[in-house]
């Protein structure tokens, strides 16, 4: 009575139209959302750490960033969770946690989430482009080292959607179409 749970969990990689797609989400529905990137940012601010400190601290003490995790599996088990989870492993999370959730993988070319980075950040496509390569790399090792997986194996997704070539309200009215047929 009351509890909430997850009702889609989205991933993708920087560029992808997550964050977007979950605003989408947010405002159609009225729900609420979990960001893993939040989750990293209290952390940050609770020990008086920088962005760039803390994420140098996670890189050289991997239990920090399994705690992250956990805390991230925790939120999304809490009666009155979110129901949207967004982070890059939030899939494997809650198909890891039998959540009965849709859990949404967003496919981008290399090109367009370099082009989506570059408008969004005010940088060159090759800036861009040479960031998120340099960004995927740190963060497949990161996540082979801690949990033996990469987040765009397709195991834990019960959806897939290529983005690549879709705007933001073709991807979300995408999403609202799996939600209801799910629902």
């Amino acid at each position: 009575m009351g509890v909430t749970m997850p009702q889609i969990t989205v991933s993708g990689h920087p560029g992808s139209g997550t964050s977007t797609l979950v605003k989408g989400l947010m405002d159609r529905f009225g729900w609420r959302s979990l960001n893993g990137g939040d989750v990293f940012r209290e952390e940050a601010k609770r020990r008086g750490m920088t962005l760039a400190e803390f994420g140098e601290l996670c890189k050289n003490e991997l239990d920090v960033d399994r705690s992250l995790d956990a805390q991230l599996q925790t939120c999304m088990l809490e009666d009155g969770a979110a129901e949207i989870v967004e982070s890059r492993l939030a899939g494997w999370w809650a198909y890891k946690l039998n959540l009965p959730c849709v859990r949404l993988w967003l496919a981008v070319d290399d090109d367009e989430r370099a082009r989506r980075v570059a408008s969004r950040e005010a940088i060159s496509f090759e800036s861009a482009r040479e960031a998120n390569r340099v960004r995927a790399g740190v963060d497949a090792e990161r996540f082979a080292v801690l949990y033996d997986l990469q987040p765009e194996d397709t195991e834990p997704y019960t959806h897939i959607l290529d983005a690549s070539s879709l705007n933001a309200t073709e991807i979300l009215e995408q999403v609202v179409a799996v939600l209801e047929a799910e629902g």
